[in-house]
């Protein structure tokens, strides 16, 4: 009883840590906003603002200390009263964790995003699809293995795949580069875009790249006139294209196969024309504001919804794909069938005429 009772007086003193942290992080906020308003600029246009990096991480640290006290707390032997208590806190430690992922900051999805055990194209390959056969080659110089294309079944109908593809290990890595396309990559994407059109089969991409090869071989070999003619070719493909980015969507290597009819991001994935990084290098000349370049360039899925760039999100396990790449297959499955079934009701000549609407009307917020 002695010690059930210490555990109780921990878990009042972190729930009363948890308030004052928010607390001060209201207050920290509004000293920011006081601070901007006085100086005629916004919280969000100013870079040398305080990180919340330390904040949000002993945040994390008090919400994992509770969980780990509650199921101390769960093995001893309770009476029923004792079991009613544990039932509640175990639902306030919940609550706990679903409030922070749903208000953890663009550079922290960002890192989820970037999560080595977030699922990849082949993950999604094994759990929404049947008799997946492999398309290797762009008849012009390689097979890049950044890229997976290939024919499957879904739901009793032929698709054709294609999605970026990284590593899980240092070996796997190296061998996809890392999920960085090179021209053949694009090319291949291409060439299989163009057979599923040829057989009137639907495209179904899986957008997880940080970007395009940046090397001199994939310069030389047309880089930019490879994504170039991707972003034309597709735009006019007569055949349904669902997209969804499931982690990072970099640049034009992520774009080069992302022109589609249906574009989802998951909860937690980015879509960026920079890295934070690179943007954060070339507007301050210093890397370490990647994390205010990452609220500046309206990178969540989030953001892309309300300034109309993708038309719906997935939601995401709680603490992310990669803690259930299952339940995240069984998430994205029914945004896919249920596009596919909307589009298949379309003409070709309505499918382009729609698409093409689609992307003109982008941007025009800028206007």
């Amino acid at each position: 009883m002695r010690k059930r009772e210490k555990l109780r007086e921990r878990l009042r003193r972190r729930r009363e840590r948890k308030l004052a942290l928010k607390a001060e992080k209201l207050s920290e906020l509004e000293a920011q906003k006081a601070r901007a308003a006085k100086e005629g600029r916004t919280v969000a246009q100013d870079p040398m603002a305080d990180s919340p990096r330390e904040k949000e991480r002993q945040r994390q640290r008090a919400i994992n200390a509770l969980e780990r006290d509650v199921e101390e707390l769960g093995r001893l032997s309770p009476t029923e009263e004792g079991t009613a208590e544990i039932d509640r806190l175990r639902h306030e430690v919940d609550e706990l964790r679903r409030e922070f992922f749903a208000n953890i900051s663009a550079w922290q999805r960002l890192q989820l995003a970037r999560h080595p055990q977030r699922p990849y194209t082949d993950d999604f390959i094994r759990l929404l699809f049947e008799n997946f056969s492999e398309v290797h080659g762009d008849r012009h110089f390689a097979d890049d293995p950044a890229i997976i294309t290939g024919m499957a079944w879904f739901h009793g109908k032929p698709v054709m795949v294609v999605g970026s593809q990284k590593g899980r290990d240092t070996k796997q890595r190296l061998a996809r580069n890392f999920g960085q396309a090179k021209p053949e990559g694009y090319r291949k994407a291409l060439r299989a875009t163009q057979l599923a059109a040829k057989f009137r089969r639907p495209v179904i991409v899986f957008v997880d790249t940080q970007g395009a090869y940046p090397g001199v071989g994939a310069e030389e070999r047309g880089q930019a006139e490879a994504i170039a003619y991707n972003l034309r070719e597709l735009s006019r493909l007569p055949v349904p294209i669902v997209v969804a980015i499931t982690g990072e969507g970099g640049s034009g290597g992520a774009l080069a196969i992302a022109v589609g009819d249906r574009v989802f991001m998951l909860e937690n994935s980015v879509y960026s024309v920079i890295s934070p990084e690179g943007c954060a290098s070339i507007m301050w000349r210093d890397a370490s504001k990647a994390e205010v370049a990452a609220e500046a360039l309206k990178i969540t899925a989030r953001d892309l919804l309300e300034m109309k760039l993708i038309d719906e999100i997935i939601p995401e396990p709680e603490g992310g794909a990669h803690m259930d790449p299952e339940l995240t297959a069984k998430l994205i499955e029914p945004y896919l069938e249920r596009s596919l079934r909307e589009l298949g009701q379309l003409s070709p000549e309505q499918l382009v005429a729609q698409r093409y609407e689609k992307f003109r009307r982008m941007g025009q917020f800028f206007a």
